[in-house]
């Protein structure tokens, strides 16, 4: 059933991730997409060039205000976070007629947090991030087929097939997360939230704050400032 357009209040909200996290439960909820919590990523190379792709979403987290991904840390993006911890967010619901934009700073989750998430995961998902370096250069499909057997054998567990097909409780429990493996936390410093309107009339707003980086790149930044609010043009 279809979702009634709602735009955005008058006076606009004072913290627009509540209002995020809102519309992905949402999204979720309804199953109207086969991943809800799908968001584009973009970082920038050393050279400026950008780059973007599709990652999940895994949490938006209104206080202190961030959003969590995962991956490998030694793939294109996370040698580019790395280089330049700073990325643009896109999340967009056709069916809710909405979007979400975020720019912010980014930090490491912490390992315990990445451990937990990655020991929730299918184990022939725990498989693949071991079997797989990310990014880089593989001669053949066969190749990285033989990869995902050789980690089967060392953890002692089946070659992973379809994910629907059931398996023993527990198995792969043991497997540990890849150290170059794990999440990371998106500290907002602007977020647009869009609603689709008729002819194009659509309903924009953007939220900036200011984030002071810590000294220690493994800590998150100091928010600097409250959220400032104002309405946009379509």
């Amino acid at each position: 059933m279809p979702v009634p357009v709602q735009f955005l209040p008058d006076p606009l909200p004072v913290e627009p991730l509540a209002v995020a996290a809102a519309w992905l439960e949402l999204a979720r909820s309804r199953r109207d997409q086969p991943n809800p919590n799908a968001m584009v990523v973009a970082s920038v190379g050393a050279d400026g060039q950008p780059s973007a792709r599709v990652v999940l979403c895994k949490e938006i987290v209104v206080d202190p205000g961030y959003i969590c991904f995962h991956t490998n840390y030694d793939s294109r993006k996370g040698r580019e976070i790395e280089a330049h911890p700073r990325v643009a967010i896109v999340m967009h619901w056709d069916h809710l007629y909405r979007q979400l934009r975020v720019e912010g700073r980014v930090v490491r989750a912490p390992s315990a947090e990445s451990d937990a998430y990655f020991h929730t995961r299918p184990w022939q998902r725990r498989v693949g991030a071991w079997a797989s370096a990310q990014s880089a250069p593989i001669g053949s499909r066969a190749e990285l087929e033989a990869a995902v057997v050789a980690v089967a054998r060392r953890f002692d567990v089946p070659v992973p097939g379809p994910e629907d097909v059931p398996t023993p409780p527990g198995l792969g429990d043991h497997i540990p997360r890849p150290l170059n493996w794990g999440g990371y936390h998106v500290h907002a410093e602007a977020v647009e939230l869009w609603v689709e309107g008729e002819s194009r009339i659509h309903d924009r707003a953007r939220w900036s704050r200011t984030l002071v980086a810590s000294t220690d790149p493994a800590q998150p930044p100091r928010i600097g400032s409250a959220w400032q609010v104002t309405r946009l043009q379509p």
